[in-house]
């Protein structure tokens, strides 16, 4: 039974929309499932102490009493907050609110000297600090915070309650980043100021007037996050919270399975899905048009210039799609003869909904033009030559003969232009930006939520473009092999 707690204590606390949406991702593959595991942070039997007394070695189980403490504590969920800022735990007389975690620190000089890599904390002194590096998890809490909630960090039964809690939200703030474990090296003090193998933590520093931090510094001054210094300690992140009676804390604990689901629906802005629509929809009929054009005029020039034009229209396929982005951003920005008569006329090009257009028109047309040149090039030309004796005209001959008998490759060329325009990332963020509601597109949205750590956003955006690109593509398929019927009957 122990060992299954501990177990299940190390893993840390996983959101049920990360669940649902991660299985969404398997059910484009196979089967839709929606998997809902609500976090739960469980404690175990470690008997660690403050500074000066040294932790049991990773994994050691507890004994005697502690063992006893720690087994009522393993039997409690911890309750987090929707906003993941507070917690509670049954049994535990204390929780922690106001929950924050940073993620990175400020390592410059402040003032005259060196006070080492800091972390913001507040704007006012008392704050339960943790500062979490690869060697050890130092905790503070102010001595008149512990008073006052009946904190006693010698207490294996206190400390069990406080990392519960504690690993709870900073696994529900981490947001893709590394969570704490039970396992860790684990300093519990009271004192501002902890010494560690050659290291100094210092809380609560007022660095700046009205703003306090949690650093870490070497014993001699030195930076510790320099790899050539002997005392280098590789930090992770900070935690900061307070400490208050668990009866002063009323958690409203996040929904679960379907209802989670629906409440991240509907805190979902839907504006990048909008906006990859319009922009693709309305590239497609400029790709679709320019694509044909170009296909059916450069048949009809010399072959050496033939050569000249197929490799203009064919270069925005080879070239990375930051470079196409740059080009046109050289081309059309606000400095350029171009972007300034478009300023003048009002309509400013770079940075706006135009400018995605824009973008997925130059990224996607060569997808259209090989497809339509190719299908263009494979047609009997003695066809062609008996249509004009019968006296058709050019446009005839295009619309009534080469579209209708090259139209399965036509259909494919626009699918994969469709496909093409509705993943354009790279162009689009150099010359459009990433403007929500005007220039953000679904693709630019996965990257910027992951980047920003919301990992069930850029999963629901992966997910949707996904099964949007399956549907339409599905569509056109169905309806170009439709249209080949006449295409047999013509050549039957």
């Amino acid at each position: 039974m122990g060992t299954d707690l501990a177990n299940r204590a190390e893993t840390p606390p996983q959101s049920a929309c990360a669940l649902v949406l991660r299985a969404c991702v398997l059910a484009v593959c196979a089967l839709l499932v929606l998997a809902c595991l609500p976090g739960a942070a469980f404690a175990t039997g470690d008997d660690e102490g403050d500074a000066t007394v040294p932790n049991p070695s990773a994994g050691a189980p507890a004994s005697g009493a502690a063992a006893a403490q720690d087994g009522t504590v393993a039997d409690g969920e911890v309750l987090v907050d929707a906003q993941g800022a507070s917690a509670t735990l049954a049994g535990s007389p204390f929780a922690l609110a106001g929950f924050s975690r940073a993620q990175v620190g400020s390592n410059s000089e402040v003032g005259d000297g060196y006070a080492g890599y800091r972390y913001y904390a507040s704007n006012a002194p008392g704050s339960v600090a943790v500062i979490a590096a690869d060697t050890c998890v130092v905790v503070y809490v102010p001595p008149e915070v512990a008073q006052a909630v009946g904190f006693d960090k010698a207490s294996s039964e206190d400390q069990a309650y406080f990392k519960s809690l504690l690993i709870a939200l900073d696994a529900e703030n981490a947001k893709g980043g590394s969570v704490l474990s039970r396992q860790d090296n684990w300093i519990f003090s009271s004192e501002p100021v902890v010494t560690y193998k050659g290291v100094v933590f210092k809380f609560d520093q007022e660095l700046k007037a009205g703003q306090y931090y949690a650093t870490v510094i070497g014993e001699d001054g030195s930076d510790i996050t320099d790899t050539d210094n002997p005392a280098h300690l590789k930090l992770d992140h900070a935690d900061f919270g307070m400490l208050a009676p668990a009866a002063d804390v009323q958690v409203v604990a996040a929904p679960t399975g379907i209802d989670a689901f629906v409440a991240f629906l509907a805190g979902i802005d839907l504006s990048p899905l909008w906006v990859t629509l319009k922009t693709t929809l309305t590239a497609i009929v400029f790709i679709f048009i320019l694509g044909l054009a170009a296909a059916y005029f450069s048949l009809r020039i010399p072959a050496r210039a033939q050569d000249v034009a197929d490799s203009i229209f064919t270069i925005p396929m080879v070239l990375p799609p930051t470079v196409c982005g740059f080009l046109l951003l050289l081309a059309f920005g606000k400095n350029t003869p171009v972007g300034q008569w478009f300023m003048d006329i009002g309509f400013p090009l770079i940075f706006s909904w135009q400018a995605t257009v824009l973008a997925a028109v130059v990224v996607a047309f060569p997808l259209m033009y090989r497809s339509a040149r190719g299908a263009f090039e494979n047609l009997d030309p003695n066809m062609l030559d008996a249509a004009r004796t019968l006296g058709w005209s050019n446009g005839k001959i295009f619309f009534k003969l080469m579209l209708p008998l090259s139209w399965s490759s036509i259909a494919a060329g626009t699918v994969l232009s469709f496909a093409r325009a509705l993943g354009e990332f790279g162009a689009t963020l150099f010359l459009a930006g990433n403007y929500l509601g005007i220039t953000r597109t679904v693709p630019i949205a996965i990257y910027f939520e992951w980047m920003n750590g919301n990992i069930d956003v850029a999963i629901f955006w992966t997910v949707v473009i996904m099964v949007f690109s399956f549907v339409v593509i599905l569509f056109i398929n169905l309806w170009g092999r439709r249209t080949t019927k006449y295409r047999r009957g013509v050549e039957g």
